[in-house]
């Protein structure tokens, strides 16, 4: 018997999860929660082979939880469950130690197969996905360009971008700069959009880019 615990704050997914793994015979949900926070302690708690979370969780995202999981819990293997299914998502998710990853548009028989795979000691990740996430090229973007656009798509201004990556004010205005030059966009918030449709900036809490919700999209 595979002993799995979930996390997914969307009640009525998590509800439809349990119901469907728990038609499988090897296959039993020991724990369920809808916090981030929950994930390392029920984990500790009911000791799964499988853990199974949602990217966007509340409180404690999927990924940071997955990276503490792995250190306090190396026994239980991750699958990371989203909607993300961008190279990006997938590249934070191997730097977390995940095993699986897999999209929620998937078919069922696609999840319980890949939750087989993983507890089996395989790695599980959509070919053409893991071959988008190795192609950086179309990237301009450097790392330290992208922390400056990821921290300005959370709302913050120039001087909560300096204060929070320990830069000067000119030093983030230059960055900003360059890479509105670099991504040929008018604002700051057109290169957000760019970025983030193009799957190279990381959502703020792993769902949606802050400083879109607070001005309308040209």
């Amino acid at each position: 018997m595979i002993r799995l615990l979930l996390a997914e704050d969307m009640h009525l997914i998590r509800k439809a999860l349990i119901a469907l793994l728990s038609c499988e015979d090897d296959l039993e949900v020991v724990a369920e929660t809808a916090r981030g926070e929950e994930i390392v302690r029920l984990a500790c708690l009911r000791r799964p082979d499988v853990a199974l979370l949602d990217i966007g969780m509340p409180g404690v995202d999927g990924l940071t939880a997955a990276s503490e999981l792995h250190r306090r819990l190396p026994t239980c293997k991750t699958v990371i469950l989203t909607g993300l299914g961008t190279p990006l998502a997938l590249r934070r998710s191997l730097d977390a130690n995940v095993r699986g990853f897999i999209v929620k548009d998937a078919e069922p028989g696609h999840l319980v197969d890949c939750i087989r795979r993983v507890y089996a000691g395989e790695r599980v990740v959509d070919p053409e996905l893991a071959a988008a996430a190795l192609d950086t090229d179309g990237n301009p973007l450097t790392a330290r360009e992208l922390d400056i656009l990821e921290t300005a798509a959370s709302g913050a201004t120039v001087g909560e971008i300096a204060e929070r990556l320990s830069l000067s004010h000119g030093t983030v205005r230059n960055y900003l700069s360059r890479i509105l030059a670099k991504l040929g966009a008018r604002s700051r918030v057109e290169a957000i959009q760019i970025a983030s449709e193009s799957g190279w900036l990381w959502p703020a809490n792993g769902r949606e880019i802050g400083i879109l919700r607070q001005r309308p999209r040209r």
